[in-house]
Parts: structure tokens; C-alpha cells; sequence
């Protein structure tokens, strides 16, 4: 079913892609159904763009489009089609594992590696390509593979990355917490539309039972881009990556660490979104301010155009609810600054405080693992998609919040706009009960009836800790962009559970959070 799903879609997109009027006068003729032969005898499956000219000595340009996991090589046929018509030869191919291709899927192999230079030498016998001038893209999968092959393959001058991983281990298993929705989202899908490695959902489902993790990390390193990015450096070779705020499968953090260490030309454009959602709508062909990058980024990289792509800011964001893009010059920006806010206890009458001045008196406030407290991230992957696309927010109303299972410290009403931007994280003392214990923080916005609206969120698993002792984690909540209006307050509010999360143990459990001049747990904001 799921296949042929895959193949009306890219029926679609085909005629649509045929269809539609030429973007330059350059004739294309396009070529479906091929096969190249990768090092190790997989077969490979793709399709062709080839820009037309009447010098038979002309070569173009090259793109290789590598598909997401569960899509296949018609994915990106409208904007292959795009970049042919402006001048690109365009190979889009299914990674082994997908679509008509042999072999089986895994992330950021060796013979993932070996189908890349197949690709590009499958480009060098059989179409009028300029070997020096080539290009790597993709989202998802696609975006991860093509970093890895902007390292590892000398040909690859250039990347696009969107909604790219960097970070194998830490996506799977970031802050020692298992990713249960979107983990059995991508073993799901791998089962019904490819040839997957059983190693996969053998890894995932250790995730869940936090057992054998060191394997796990050992087995990432050599998937992961972030291994690789010297390789990137030492040759200065361009990046230009798209990432969502909502991206909880790619954690945007991680790919905010990740560009930060690019030593040469670099973009990155933050949007509202999740996985992979805002880049929809270009790749069906409507108008969208991230395609229309990515073809001012190979035009200057691939072409040697002069159209000002470089001089754009190095950092956008796009912030919640307004459509507006905010711009920094990198991304440790002199426009921003550190916003420490010291929890103050809750008392019996009372939710805690968020104060510049530090706690007020000591105290201990505790949490019970088990019972629904009412804050949430929502239905997982529906709810953050309702809330950047249809401006459906995820709310929670912070005065009718569980006590028992959560605990609230809210903020003074602002005076001004607060203007959130980039991850919160929280210095946070605590006692645990059991050595394994996991804790959920969430940021809302809250208005004058007490109805919150989620900013951002956070998860940490702690395993193996000492029962009733006493010591300080951090949380790192997800990077966003988000203007807080005056009149409201922040609040934060923890929590010990969300659906999102496989839980730290079955076992019930319980957390102190001892408060005091001696130990102030801080919330820390990033602040334009």
C-alpha cells in the first residue's frame, strides 16, 4: 500500500514537474529508470535531468538529490527538474535499501559512501558534466548522506542539508532519553517501504531499555556528519542547512552545534516547523524562500554567480506566530545576551517564582512519577505540526496543572516584549528516590487568565544515579525563536513524563528539588 502510494505521489510530482513552464530557455530531456552499479554490485535506481545545448563541448554543472528515508528517487523531481531548466544536470537516486534499489537501508555506511561516487562517476561516463563543479542535497536521510559525502567524496564541492541529522547517537538517544515516537516512527516506516538492516530496530529498541548504549554510540561515530566536519573544514567547503524549530526526530540543537563548528562558508535558516515540514511546499514546486536559497547557493557555488546569496545574514529565524525572519551575522551575535532566572520554592498557597534576585528562602519542593500532570508537548508529531502550520497551539492551563506530578515557577508580568531566542537550558538540583528517574521541562507563555501556550520543551533521563543524593543536571530545552508579550508571564513547569519519551523505568518514582541560596537551580534564556 505504502508503495503505491509512493508511486501516485511521484506520478504527481512528474507531470507536474513536466508540466509546468520552463523557469530558463534551456531545453531538458529527462531519462527514467536507470541503474548504476555501486562498488560493491548493488544496483542502484535513479533518474536524469540533462540540460540541452547545441556545442557539443558544453558541460554544466551537477546536483545529486538523495532521497529520505521511506521516499525514493522521484522525490525531488519538480525542483530536479527546476535546477535542469537553469542550467544543472540533475542525478536523483534511491539509496540502497529504497525504492528499486538493491541492498539494504542503514545510515551513513560504507557502502552508502560507495553509491555516492558510483553516482558520480556514473555522471562523468554518461552525461555532460563538469567534474569539478558538484553538489550534494537532500532532506532527512538525504540531507545526512550528503554531508557525509561533502566530507568523504572529493567531487562533492558543496552541500544543502535539510532537516539533516549530525549526530546519530544523539538523535537516537540525546540526554540518555529514548525518542519513542519518532524512533518507531522511522523503524515503521523502514519495515514498510524498504529493505532495512535488522541492526536498526535491534539499536532502537535498546534506546528504550537503556541497555548496551555504549555499542550504540561505538556503532554511530563513523554515521555521523559531526565525526566527519574537519574533513569539511581543512577544504572550506560551503554549507547551507534548513533545520525546524519543531524537529524533535533532528533536534535542532544538535545541528546549532554542529554549524557552529563549520570553520568555511556557512547558512542556516531556522523555520517553524517539524521534521522536514517546511520544506514541502517547495519541493512540490510552490513558492518557498528555502528553495529559492538553495538555487541562489549552487548558482554561486556550483555556477560562480554574483547574486548576493553571501551577503545575506549567516542566521535566520523565523519567529513563532509572525511570519518574520530575525537575522544575525553568526550566531554567537552581539544582538544577543544571557537572561539568568533563579526558582524560587512553591509554597502551599502559591506556584514558584522566576526571579532575577535568586530564591527567596529554602525549601523542597517534590514531584511523583505515574500521574498525568497536564502539561504536555502535545500529540507527538501532530500537535507540533498543528501549532507551526495552522497556528494551533498547544496549550495547558497552568493553574489546573497536577501539583502532585508537576511543579510550576512563573515570572513577574513583562513590562516589554521578551524576545526568546536560541536554548533555554535550566540548572536544576535534585534528589531522586531511584537510581533511574527522567524529567520533562516545558516553557509557556501564559496569559492573564492563566491559559499557557507552549514555547519550547526539554527531556532528561538520568540512569544509574544515586538514590537520595543530592546533585545538579542541566535540561536543554529545544531552540526557538518566540516573543513573549508584555503583560505575560514565563513559566516554567516540570513534569516527569511525556508521550514523546520512552519513560527512564517502569519503576515509580519520586524527585526532590531542594532550593536554596546554596544551591539556586537557574533558567537560563537567550535573549535579543
Amino acid at each position: 500500500m505504502n508503495r503505491v502510494l509512493i508511486l501516485f505521489v511521484s506520478t504527481v510530482l512528474f507531470i507536474t514537474a513536466t508540466a509546468l513552464p520552463a523557469w530558463s530557455t534551456c531545453d531538458i530531456t529527462y531519462e527514467e529508470h536507470l541503474f548504476f552499479t555501486s562498488k560493491d554490485g548493488t544496483e542502484i535506481a535513479g533518474n536524469v535531468f540533462i540540460p540541452q545545448s547545441d556545442d557539443p563541448n558544453q558541460t554544466f554543472p551537477a546536483i545529486l538529490f538523495i532521497n529520505s528515508w521511506a521516499m525514493e528517487e522521484h522525490e525531488y523531481i519538480v525542483q530536479a527538474a527546476k535546477f535542469a531548466r537553469e542550467g544543472y544536470v540533475v542525478l536523483s537516486y534511491s539509496a540502497r535499501g529504497w525504492g528499486k534499489s538493491g541492498g539494504k537501508a542503514g545510515i551513513g555506511t560504507e557502502g552508502d559512501m560507495d553509491d555516492v561516487r558510483a553516482a558520480v562517476a556514473w555522471l562523468g561516463e554518461n552525461t555532460p558534466t563538469n567534474m569539478e563543479h558538484i553538489g550534494a542535497s537532500g532532506i532527512s536521510y538525504g540531507a545526512g548522506t550528503s554531508l557525509l559525502a561533502l566530507a568523504q567524496v572529493d567531487e562533492i564541492q558543496t552541500a544543502v542539508a535539510m532537516s539533516t541529522f549530525v549526530d546519530v547517537f544523539k538523535h537516537l538517544y540525546g540526554w540518555e532519553t529514548s525518542r519513542l515516537t519518532w524512533g518507531s516512527f522511522l523503524i515503521g516506516s523502514g519495515y514498510l517501504t524498504g529493505n532495512m538492516d535488522p541492526i536498526l530496530p535491534e539499536i532502537f529498541k535498546d534506546t528504550l531499555h537503556h541497555r548496551d548504549i555504549d555499542l550504540m554510540e561505538a556503532w554511530s561515530v563513523s554515521r555521523s556528519p559531526i565525526t566527519w566536519i574537519e574533513a569539511i573544514n581543512e577544504k572550506k567547503k560551503p554549507v547551507y542547512i534548513c533545520q525546524n524549530f519543531a524537529d524533535y526526530m533532528f533536534w535542532p540543537n544538535l545541528i546549532v552545534d554542529y554549524f557552529e563548528q563549520l570553520t568555511g562558508p556557512k547558512k542556516l535558516d531556522l523555520s517553524q516547523g517539524i521534521h522536514a515540514s517546511a520544506e514541502l511546499k517547495g519541493l512540490a514546486g510552490l513558492p518557498s524562500e528555502l528553495w529559492d536559497n538553495t538555487h541562489a547557493w549552487f548558482d554561486y557555488h556550483l555556477k560562480g554567480k554574483e547574486n548576493g546569496i553571501m551577503d545575506t545574514p549567516e542566521v535566520t529565524m523565523e519567529v513563532k506566530n509572525t511570519g518574520i525572519r530575525d537575522t544575525f551575522e553568526t550566531w554567537e551575535s552581539k544582538d544577543l545576551y544571557e537572561k539568568s532566572l533563579a526558582l524560587s520554592p512553591r509554597t502551599f498557597f502559591s506556584n514558584g517564582k522566576l526571579t532575577e534576585n535568586g530564591p527567596r528562602f529554602a525549601r523542597t519542593n517534590r514531584i511523583v512519577s505515574g500521574i498525568p500532570s497536564g502539561a504536555t508537548a502535545g500529540i507527538p508529531i501532530l500537535s507540533p505540526f498543528a501549532d507551526a502550520h495552522i497556528n494551533l497551539p498547544i496549550l495547558a492551563w497552568i493553574p489546573g496543572l497536577n501539583r502532585l506530578s508537576s511543579v510550576a515557577y512563573q515570572s513577574a508580568r513583562q513590562k516589554s516584549t521578551l524576545q526568546l531566542r536560541g536554548a533555554p537550558t535550566l540548572d536544576l538540583w535534585i534528589t531522586p528516590s531511584t537510581p533511574d528517574i527522567q524529567i520533562i521541562g516545558y516553557l509557556y507563555d501564559m496569559s492573564k487568565t492563566g491559559l499557557g501556550t507552549l514555547i519550547t520543551h526539554g527531556p532528561i533521563t538520568k540512569i544509574g544515579m544515586t538514590p537520595d543524593e543530592t546533585e545538579m543536571i542541566t535540561l536543554e530545552f529545544a531552540t526557538t525563536a518566540y516573543d513573549l508579550p508584555p503583560g505575560h508571564k514565563l513559566v516554567l513547569v516540570l513534569d516527569t513524563a511525556d508521550p514523546a519519551y520512552g519513560p527512564a523505568s517502569l519503576t515509580p518514582f519520586k524527585v526532590k528539588l531542594p532550593i536554596s541560596g546554596k544551591r539556586p537551580s537557574v533558567l537560563r534564556l537567550t535573549v535579543r
